[in-house]
């Protein structure tokens, strides 16, 4: 039986603290705030779209401020980094103390269990391929994908790859090669997990799965501060399978506490060490992967508002536009804005500005003022305004 009730508001807040939102965005950010960042999160969701930027690089810009990019390539790909990627919540940047408590999924993906059945077949019927491309990176370092030289060209399937780079994925994916760095826009390196990693790292005992997984629903339970057992699995894709004994035991041991959360229809546990502020203030916009609002179903039980991916929509079909960043003002959602940016001219551009119903008048000029600081941080001189979707007569002027 859950020991204590929370309002919606109460919910909400300690969320946003456990998410990182409320602390100064003006101070300056180094590497030890961004790797705390990180360690708070657990997870940075990777995506290659670059309309405006791509979302890994956003989750800090909106709890931080205006950070240097470069910090975050360096810790992610440097050579000294304390982060790693793997699929965790989708393709992700995580801190390195996690890879152990992957390797249950590496397993999984190399044994061809659920939805890795695609990626073993198929490293099973081109095992010759896969040997190839570990000697090779084994003799020669990592390389990327177009450097092996194995297999046909793209040919569809697994989104138009050649079988070198589905080669080189499903290898990624099962933890026999890693991510040794990216170059250029977006090039994945791959490298063999004993050459890439640390020692103590790769060398770290693998523990049992329910030991991984229990691992992983804490820091999940940490980094949302008050969550559902659905919003508890969705953060790291966790398997449905032995979900609720892994919670069962966390609350066993003082590590969940069960809570009732006012309006919403399932039970709730919160982690015992959150936080529980009065308020939270502040204004970020916030990538459409961004770990607050990726699981929709959380979004709109949390803040009332239904965010929907309309990337994929076609143009004529989209309600709010192509690259959405929803605008977290205080404790609410308050508008979305479609954003471009326009590299050669300088220019960020909101190609439709919508808000919601219970925006204020100050909206406007807070979403002005952020904007602005977006704008600055991605070395773009100015903002525009299209005249599209209710709120964008106002957020112009307040431009």
């Amino acid at each position: 039986m859950p020991r204590d009730t929370l309002s919606a508001a109460e919910a909400r807040r300690i969320a946003l603290a456990a998410q990182g939102f409320g602390a100064d965005r003006d101070a300056a950010v180094g590497r030890r705030q961004l790797s705390k960042l990180t360690d708070r999160l657990g997870v940075i969701q990777i995506d290659s779209v670059n309309v405006v930027s791509r979302t890994h690089y956003l989750p800090a810009f909106s709890r931080l401020g205006a950070y240097p990019r470069e910090l975050l390539e360096d810790l992610a790909w440097g050579r000294k980094r304390p982060w790693f990627e793997y699929w965790a919540h989708e393709a992700s940047i995580l801190p390195l103390s996690a890879q152990p408590l992957f390797r249950w999924r590496m397993e999984d993906a190399q044994g061809g269990v659920g939805v890795w059945k695609g990626v073993a077949r198929f490293l099973r019927e081109r095992r010759d391929l896969a040997d190839r491309a570990l000697e090779t990176i084994a003799d020669r370092g990592p390389l990327a994908a177009s450097e092996l030289e194995i297999g046909r060209k793209g040919e569809g399937g697994w989104w138009g790859w050649s079988e070198g780079k589905r080669i080189v994925e499903g290898l990624f994916w099962t933890g026999a090669l890693t991510t040794a760095t990216r170059r250029g826009t977006f090039e994945r390196i791959y490298g063999l997990p004993e050459m890439v990693l640390p020692s103590d790292v790769h060398g770290a005992p693998t523990p049992p799965r329910d030991e991984a997984q229990r691992g992983l629903y804490r820091i999940a339970a940490r980094a949302m501060g008050v969550s559902t057992a659905k919003d508890l699995r969705d953060y790291f894709r966790m398997p449905v399978e032995g979900a609720k004994d892994r919670i069962a035991e966390l609350v066993e041991a003082g590590e969940l506490l069960p809570v009732a959360v006012q309006g919403w229809k399932e039970p709730a546990y919160l982690d015992p060490e959150a936080r529980r502020p009065r308020r939270i203030e502040g204004a970020s916009l916030l990538s459409p992967f961004d770990n607050l609002i990726w699981f929709r179903e959380r979004t709109e039980r949390m803040f009332g508002v239904r965010v929907r991916l309309e990337i994929y929509t076609p143009a004529e079909k989209r309600v709010h536009g192509y690259y959405v960043l929803p605008f977290l003002e205080d404790e609410a959602i308050t508008a979305r804005v479609d954003l471009k940016g326009d590299r050669k001219a300088g220019v960020l551009i909101v190609q439709a500005a919508h808000a919601e119903p219970w925006a204020s008048a100050a909206t406007p000029e807070r979403l002005a003022g952020e904007l602005r600081r977006m704008a600055g941080w991605l070395g773009l001189e100015t903002v525009r305004v299209e005249p599209r979707g209710d709120l964008a007569s106002a957020l112009a002027a307040a431009l």
